[in-house]
């Protein structure tokens, strides 16, 4: 088992338990002399900055979240969701539970995860999707509401409206999850398919992560209308609202931009 301190998506429950982790249990803590910020830059444009904290030292500087006590198979999964070694590192915080944590004394060591220089740029700004995953689980666990009215109150970054998706005329191959697997290069979302060998070097990370599979489920558990429990059935029987389609139109649009377009995708085989 380990401590975990969320500060920013991962104070909300609901994306937690879309990346796989349910801790055992959470408190609200507070990491004194530290700063919230939202200025790791997305790896897609239209997400703007995801949180980060930056050390102040500062007595009146203070970082609300939630410490989670975590199963350990829960750190590969942290590890991944936050491209750890390459958009954020991990390190460990000393943070002050609002109430005894059995066990422990008045601070507790917990791990957390910090923007990679590569990553930081400080005109960065979150979404609104974002925003809205972050103020839900400030308010879930009940956080200070001045420090909730703050975050609500952070400007949002302005995103244009994206065209419907086409894909190029001409004849593409037809892959499923198998034939999929086999190319460790390519990814597919919401039936199409993409070539990222020659994507920019600051996607090298996703390159392992999304190589070899279909990510329209993993991004539709993003969504901050997400329940988390959306299933391959409603893609390949069509029962998407129009604000999943929207939202997955638009990530096609990036990946179109980000990668290269190279066939469709078939979900008979998911």
């Amino acid at each position: 088992m380990f401590y975990y301190f969320g500060f920013g998506s991962n104070m909300s429950m609901l994306s937690l338990k879309a990346k796989g982790v349910e801790p055992e249990a959470s408190w609200r803590a507070e990491l004194p002399g530290w700063r919230l910020r939202f200025n790791v830059e997305h790896f897609f444009q239209h997400e703007g900055g995801v949180g980060n904290i930056e050390c102040t030292d500062a007595s009146h500087d203070r970082v609300l979240g939630l410490l989670h006590l975590c199963h350990d198979n829960a750190l590969e999964l942290l590890d991944a969701a936050e491209a750890y070694g390459h958009g954020y590192d991990r390190i460990e915080v000393e943070v002050i539970p609002d109430e005894h944590v059995p066990g422990e004394s008045d601070s507790v060591s917990a791990l957390t995860y910090v923007g990679m220089p590569q990553f930081i740029n400080n005109h960065c700004r979150p979404s609104q999707r974002y925003l809205n995953i972050v103020l839900d689980g400030a308010r879930q666990a009940q956080l200070d509401e001045d420090y909730i009215q703050d975050l609500a109150g952070q400007p949002i970054h302005e995103v244009g409206r994206y065209p419907a998706f086409s894909p190029p005329e001409g004849d593409f191959p037809i892959f499923d999850k198998d034939s999929l697997a086999k190319q460790p290069h390519l990814t597919a979302l919401y039936g199409a398919v993409f070539d990222m060998s020659q994507a920019r070097s600051l996607h090298d990370y996703l390159k392992s992560f999304f190589g070899g599979r279909d990510m329209t489920l993993f991004h539709l558990k993003r969504l901050d209308s997400s329940s988390a429990e959306e299933t391959i059935d409603d893609i390949r029987n069509g029962h998407l609202d129009q604000t999943q389609q929207r939202y997955l139109n638009t990530y096609l649009n990036e990946y179109a931009r980000e990668y290269r377009y190279v066939g469709r995708y078939s979900y008979h085989k998911d």
